[in-house]
């Protein structure tokens, strides 16, 4: 899927990467410890993750096909990057299974209390570890379209 109603589809896919794996590291570490935001939004948590997941091949496949119109080396930075996105993806579904499965074991029986709490760590690092990954890829891409310059709205408009 290179295009999309005419335009190229890079794009408007990469939107839903921008937004949606930041949010999932958010829900997840939040997920993960507060309890209370656990019982409530933890059915949330794999079916987001496998949104990404299916939408991070489709994004690398459109941008891959955007970037034959750009020169190289403009672009292999943010191309090398964005090729490490389904290693973002898939481990926010690990860890979105896993929180899950604590959640659901924690339901059936007592869970000893250094599961959770090993559970939250390994969370909280791969949350912070998707979003700045996630930044990092963004970040090179607009670099890449813009070539590092500030995007200018014209004069700045003064008082009469």
């Amino acid at each position: 899927m290179s295009t999309f109603n005419g335009l190229p589809a890079h794009p408007l896919l990469v939107h839903f990467l921008v937004v949606l794996p930041p949010a999932l590291a958010l829900l997840l570490i939040t997920c993960a410890v507060w309890p209370a935001a656990r019982e409530r939004f933890v059915v949330t948590l794999l079916p987001l993750s496998l949104v990404i997941l299916i939408l991070t091949p489709l994004t690398t496949s459109a941008g891959n096909a955007l970037a034959e119109v750009f020169p190289p080396e403009l672009i292999a930075e943010h191309k090398e990057l964005g090729e490490t996105m389904i290693y973002v993806s898939a481990s926010l579904v690990l860890v979105s299974a896993l929180v899950t499965a604590v959640y659901m074991l924690g339901k059936q029986r007592k869970l000893n209390a250094a599961i959770p709490i090993a559970v939250a760590a390994i969370t909280i690092v791969v949350g912070i570890a998707a979003c700045y990954q996630t930044y990092r890829i963004g970040d090179s891409g607009a670099r890449a379209v813009w070539g590092g310059t500030t995007l200018s709205l014209g004069p700045a408009v003064t008082g009469p």
